[in-house]
């Protein structure tokens, strides 16, 4: 890969690669200390990496290091930004549904995690996430079937406490 070719994968995939580590982390500046450090990887082994698979090598590279991460801190806090427009309504509401969904996603198993966020958030098919992550198509069917069952079961059974509670 050279410099052009380079500047082109840093600009076609910088915002998906980063919008993927914020979803998973929820802080913007580990998320960006993730992305920097993909591409950082990504010149040094320039002449390793063909242009082509750039975008492949850069989210394993990316999802190795948000593992690594995670065993580092040993723990994550998910705490979603909100946007101070909202209304104190819409942003009590907006909290509690995001609360809900990162708590739901925090009890996923690392792999499926990664899987799920990048399936219904990135927009990636079987076949990107299989290269991405190097498992078969089949493998991500089926961690994102787990995965997605895991999710409904937590906010069922979230919905349900929060029936009872307040009825």
């Amino acid at each position: 890969m050279n410099r052009k070719e380079y500047n082109i994968a840093v600009k076609d995939h910088s915002g998906k690669l980063y919008g993927y580590c914020l979803k998973y982390l929820g802080n913007q500046s580990d998320a960006n200390d993730i992305v920097q450090d993909s591409f950082e990887r990504l010149w040094k082994n320039r002449k390793k990496v063909e242009f082509i698979k750039s975008k492949s090598w850069l989210f394993t590279t990316a999802h190795n290091a948000l593992l690594n991460f995670i065993t580092k801190k040993n723990r994550i806090t998910y705490m979603p930004e909100m946007s101070s427009n909202q209304t104190s309504r819409n942003h009590a509401d907006d909290f509690e549904i995001r609360e809900m969904v990162n708590r739901c996603l925090a009890t996923l198993p690392p792999l499926q995690k990664s899987i799920l966020l990048l399936r219904d958030l990135e927009g990636y098919n079987y076949f990107e996430i299989g290269e991405l992550l190097n498992l078969s198509e089949s493998q991500v069917k089926v961690y994102l079937f787990r995965a997605r069952n895991k999710v409904k079961k937590q906010i069922t059974k979230i919905t349900a406490m929060d029936y009872v509670l307040h009825a």
